[in-house]
């Protein structure tokens, strides 16, 4: 998987409500609203190298404390979060480690039609699966630098907004294979939003730069990607975003052949009743390598439905699939998934959940066909 994909995915929305269903109480610092957190995991995972063959198994205890800085006026809002995971598994030394993610938001309002959002963030992180080296994790960083821009006020009928993002890839592990994929990332977006009624209509443009860091790498790249689509909240029970187009990656080698292909981003989400929702994703895409390709082409698909049984209990069922086409590798895969997730909050400061998760690839290559299971209970806590 891409890991550039996987360490930024879904960062929250500044302000966003917190991931789980908690209602933490902030202490006041100075003004500063500080809200703590603490999760308490067990888990066992029966492939956690996602093996072919002979797959590891092992309990994992999880630890992880989080720690969330808010500080607002009238025209701003600052957010600083922090979630250090440790990873201890208890038949596998080797593969514990600990995780670190840190995060910088900011969104500024000037006027009614001048808004501004920066991020920055840094992550030093750790994978047991799939790893370059067999038996031994995949260590890198990711740093990203990010600002958007958006012209014109919200009821508007027209919008320009404008975006720039910056990502440093760097491992810190003696494979080969993963050097060949350090890289520096500049990406530059311009979207234009016409209103209509509910719905706003986009025409999109993107470009991406990818300079590896490996000298004279054949990696070196960039890609061109125009799409158009729609956002809208067409009543309470729907809202949608949709954006498609095409995508073309030229390499910076004149011998090597571009790659091009339709590319979408969609999102749906249904709610039958207030308390029951169904949210369906999917894309197509080319993404930068992994594993020794030249590029992959992903198209994945996920429909998720929450329910909330009562006020203090809900769940969460998910499935998915995936095609993974490895460029330059003579690889193809398909990844299904499932899973469900039980939780339940007995207090306003405490959650319990209980999931179960399954993977299925299917790889033209033998020795990465895996099947894997995850059963998790986690316990959250906050003020």
């Amino acid at each position: 998987m891409n890991r550039l994909t996987t360490a930024c995915l879904l960062t929250p929305a500044l302000l966003a409500a917190p991931a789980c269903a908690l209602d933490p109480q902030p202490v006041n610092i100075q003004g500063l609203q500080f809200y703590p957190s603490l999760l308490l995991g067990e888990r066992y995972d029966d492939n956690y190298r996602e093996a072919a063959y002979a797959a590891p198994s092992s309990w994992i205890t999880t630890l992880e404390p989080r720690l969330r800085l808010v500080a607002e006026d009238r025209n701003s809002a600052y957010r600083l979060t922090y979630a250090g995971a440790q990873q201890t598994y208890h038949d596998d030394s080797s593969a514990s480690h600990l995780d670190h993610r840190l995060l910088l938001e900011g969104i500024l309002e000037f006027t009614a039609r001048h808004r501004l959002t920066l991020k920055a963030g840094y992550s030093r992180l750790e994978e047991t699966a799939s790893t370059a080296i067999p038996g031994v994790n995949d260590e890198y960083s990711l740093r990203t630098f990010g600002a958007t821009y958006r012209f014109g006020a919200e009821t508007a009928r027209n919008n320009l907004e404008f975006a720039a993002n910056h990502e440093r890839l760097r491992f810190h592990d003696d494979s080969l294979v993963n050097a060949r994929e350090e890289r520096d990332a500049s990406r530059l977006g311009v979207t234009w939003f016409h209103r209509i009624g509910g719905t706003r209509a986009l025409i999109e443009t993107r470009y991406e730069d990818f300079d590896y860091v490996q000298p004279d790498s054949p990696l070196n790249s960039h890609n061109l990607a125009l799409l158009t689509g729609a956002v809208w909240e067409a009543s309470a029970k729907t809202s949608g975003r949709i954006r498609a187009g095409y995508q073309r990656k030229e390499y910076d080698d004149d011998g090597r052949d571009g790659l091009e292909s339709p590319m979408w981003e969609i999102g749906l989400d249904w709610e039958p009743r207030s308390y029951s929702r169904f949210s369906l994703t999917t894309r197509q895409a080319y993404d930068e390598g992994d594993d020794g390709a030249d590029a992959i082409k992903q198209t994945r698909t996920r429909l998720d439905w929450r329910h909330e049984w009562s006020e203090r209990l809900s769940s969460t069922l998910f499935v998915g699939a995936a095609r993974l086409r490895y460029q330059g590798l003579d690889r193809e895969d398909d990844l299904s998934s499932a899973g469900l997730t039980l939780t339940y909050q007995p207090r306003r400061w405490l959650e319990l959940a209980l999931g179960y998760s399954h993977w299925d690839n299917d790889s033209t290559v033998d020795r990465e066909r895996f099947q894997r299971n995850l059963y998790t209970l986690t316990a959250t806590g906050s003020l």
